[in-house]
């Protein structure tokens, strides 16, 4: 399918590596995209993120981001009076993510109403919500393509942050089938042969060789340019 594997979440001092290469004026960030084998959009993003707030803003963050209901509804109105973009409402309110406000017009146009999220954490984030196959498929590629952020997905479809997590963790061992509802999904782990498990536990090693060699692809490419750059 359409799945590509994530690379595994880019460390603070990686980020800072590739963002010392564009100031430096030696790369481009399509040039970097393409050697590091990262999205433009996400290198765009670091550097945002770093002209902002420095190399606390390459972090990862856990903690979850609170809008408030006036919050939302003064960034979606922004965005509909067509004076801004939506990469600027995005830095206007500190939204973490473009998709964030979009899924929040997306609500808003479908007369949906607009809650608070965060600290309180509403209903729709803690309880489980029901969702399709579809949408978990969409949530673990969304959450892969944007580096493991399991936080963001988390917000942008209004699931739990545990539920991401569990879900990204589920395909990286089993791929798709595994998104399946329990009920009707194949054998439990106990119930397999021996030779099965030992299939499986290949499997998954595999996989964890595959992130492993993509790392260490990442970072030979940063010393190979850092040595020719001295």
């Amino acid at each position: 399918g359409h799945f590509f594997m994530a690379r595994s979440n880019h460390s603070k001092d990686e980020k800072l590596a590739v963002l010392r290469l564009l100031h430096k004026g030696q790369k481009t960030i399509s040039e970097l995209a393409t050697i590091f084998q990262v999205s433009y959009k996400t290198i765009e993003e670091w550097n945002y993120k770093y002209e902002i707030d420095g190399e606390i803003g390459l972090e990862e963050s856990t903690s979850w981001n609170s809008y408030s209901k006036e919050l939302k509804l003064a960034a979606v109105q922004d965005y509909l009076s067509g004076q801004y973009s939506l990469k600027e409402v995005t830095r206007k309110y500190k939204i973490s993510d473009k998709s964030v406000l979009r899924n929040w017009i997306q609500k808003y146009n479908s007369h949906r109403e607009l809650k608070d999220t965060g600290k309180g954490m509403t209903n729709s984030m803690t309880n489980k919500r029901t969702t399709t196959l579809e949408e978990r498929i969409q949530i673990v590629n969304y959450c892969l393509e944007h580096q493991k952020n399991y936080q963001l997905a988390a917000e942008t479809y209004e699931v739990s942050y545990q539920q991401v997590y569990q879900w990204v963790k589920k395909f990286e061992v089993n791929g798709e089938e595994a998104l399946q509802d329990k009920r009707g999904r194949k054998k439990e782990e106990q119930e397999l042969t021996a030779e099965e498990k030992f299939k499986l536990e290949m499997k998954r090693l595999e996989r964890e060789n595959e992130r492993l060699r993509a790392e260490n692809a990442f970072l030979k490419k940063l010393e190979e340019l850092e040595r020719r750059n001295r």
